[in-house]
């Protein structure tokens, strides 16, 4: 998506150890117009598929999340990373978080999640994968069913798009970086 890569060419801050910065128009402060087409363009590349929920992780995946659903018409369920004293009859699953470098509780209602469902996750990145894994986990968990995966940004040099897709996983992602060596940005060209 050229829009997407020319902003993170423009914007995107890149920092040693395979770090992504796009703070400024993603994931702290947000471009909604942005955020419009890019929502618009993952709705159009799942078209295909009967969705009647979208799922995410908190915090970063909420805003791209609600704007699919709101295409969609759909409700959006954001799992949460912390256990709620109030939650009853919890869906729960382990993740490792790359940049935060520890790994932390994810969890959703089995009132919201349900074999009935089938989900769509929408994240802001796709990297090792491991977000993607805990959400497929609490989805398996439900009974419900995975149409697809989407991604603002993946990490092609990373596993977690190799591991989803061998898996079976319809996965989208509107941006691919193939490297970040020398803290150089380099964006595989994509043809849609």
């Amino acid at each position: 998506m050229k829009c997407l890569e020319d902003r993170i060419l423009k914007d995107g801050k890149c920092f040693p150890g395979g770090i992504l910065k796009v703070d400024s128009f993603i994931n702290h402060q947000m471009d909604p117009a942005l955020m419009q087409i890019m929502a618009e363009e993952l709705v159009r590349r799942f078209s295909s598929h009967d969705i009647n929920k979208v799922i995410t992780i908190e915090a970063s995946g909420i805003a791209p999340a609600i704007m699919v659903g709101a295409i969609l018409n759909v409700p959006v369920l954001f799992a949460k990373k912390a256990k709620p004293s109030t939650m009853q009859n919890m869906l729960v699953s382990e993740v490792y978080s790359f940049t935060k470098g520890r790994s932390y509780t994810v969890c959703v209602s089995a009132e919201y999640l349900t074999k009935e469902d089938n989900v769509l996750f929408i994240d802001d990145f796709l990297a090792n994968g491991n977000a993607a894994k805990g959400i497929l986990d609490l989805v398996n968990q439900a009974g419900a069913t995975l149409k697809g995966m989407g991604f603002l940004i993946e990490k092609g040099f990373q596993e977690g798009g190799k591991y989803l897709r061998s898996m079976g996983v319809h996965v989208e992602s509107l941006a691919i970086i193939d490297s970040l060596d020398d803290c150089k940005i380099k964006i595989r060209t994509q043809y849609d």
